[in-house]
C-alpha cells in the first residue's frame, strides 16, 4: 500500500452488515471482517481518526422482520442490538492488529460497550483511536445509513464513506442493467429526486444540510479505502454544489 499523505483529518466510515457475510449466506465471515480491519488499521496508522458504523443486515433486519408480521419498534431494536454484535467483531479484529478501538452505542448496554456520548467519542477520535458506533440512533425507525450522517454531522466529520458492493452511484442497478450509468460526482438534490439508491432520504438530507461530502466505494477493491483517504478519485462523490 502507498504511504503518501491523507488528505482527510477525520472520517466516518459506513459499513453495510450484509458485506460482513462474505462468502456466506449469514453472519459473519472471518476472512472478510480481517481484510476490512488491515485496511481500517493502515489509514488509522496514516493519521487519520477513523469512526465507523456499521450496518447488521448480515444478522437481522428491522424492517424484514417488520413486513414478516413483527411488531416494527421490536425488529428495530433487535436490528440494533445486531449492529452492537458487528460492532464488537469490527473491534476484535482492529484489536488483534494492535489498533485501538472503542465500540459505542446508543442502547445503553455497559457490561458489553461504552454508551454513547458526543464529546467522549471526539476525545477517544483525538487519542487516535477508531471509534465504532453501534445500535443505529438508538431509536426505531431510523436505518444505520440515517445514523452515520447523524454521527457524521456531530463529530464534524471531513467526509462520509459509504461502502458498497458496488463502485458507486449508478442511475439503475449495474447488477440488473449491464447499461447503467456511473456517476463520477452528483449532487444530494439529484440523488434524492431521483431517487437513486445510495442512502434513503433522511442521511442524504441530513448530509446536505450538514454540508459533509459523502464518498460512495467498493468495498471489495482492495486498496480503494487507503486511496481515497489519500485524495484520489475513486467511486462515486456526493455533494451539495
Amino acid at each position: 500500500m502507498s504511504n503518501k499523505e491523507a488528505v482527510y483529518k477525520r472520517v466516518l466510515l459506513k459499513l453495510s452488515g450484509e458485506a460482513l457475510m462474505g462468502k456466506y449466506d449469514y453472519g459473519i465471515d472471518p476472512e472478510i471482517i480481517s481484510r476490512i480491519g488491515v485496511e481500517i488499521a493502515h489509514i488509522s496508522k496514516l493519521g487519520v481518526e477513523v469512526a465507523i458504523v456499521i450496518g447488521g443486515g448480515n444478522i437481522f433486519r428491522g424492517a424484514g422482520l417488520a413486513q414478516g408480521g413483527m411488531d416494527r419498534v421490536t425488529a428495530d431494536h433487535m436490528g440494533m442490538l445486531a449492529t452492537v454484535m458487528n460492532s464488537l467483531a469490527l473491534q476484535d479484529a482492529l484489536e488483534n492488529l494492535g489498533v485501538y478501538c472503542r465500540v459505542m452505542s446508543a442502547v445503553k448496554i455497559n457490561q458489553v460497550c461504552e454508551d454513547y456520548i458526543r464529546r467522549r467519542a471526539v476525545r477517544h477520535l483525538e487519542k487516535g483511536r477508531v471509534v465504532v458506533f453501534a445500535a443505529g440512533t438508538g431509536n426505531p425507525y431510523f436505518t444505520t445509513d440515517s445514523a452515520a450522517s447523524l454521527r457524521a454531522s456531530e463529530i464534524n466529520a471531513d467526509i462520509m464513506l459509504k461502502a458498497t458492493k458496488v463502485d458507486g452511484v449508478y442511475d439503475d442497478d449495474p447488477h440488473k442493467n449491464p447499461n447503467a450509468k456511473r456517476y463520477e460526482k452528483i449532487k444530494y438534490d439529484d440523488a434524492i429526486q431521483q431517487k437513486l439508491a445510495v442512502m434513503d432520504a433522511t442521511a442524504l438530507v441530513l448530509c446536505r444540510d450538514n454540508q459533509i461530502p459523502l464518498r460512495v466505494f467498493n468495498l471489495f477493491s482492495e486498496g480503494d479505502l487507503t486511496k481515497i483517504i489519500q485524495g484520489e478519485n475513486i467511486g462515486t462523490e456526493v455533494t451539495g454544489a
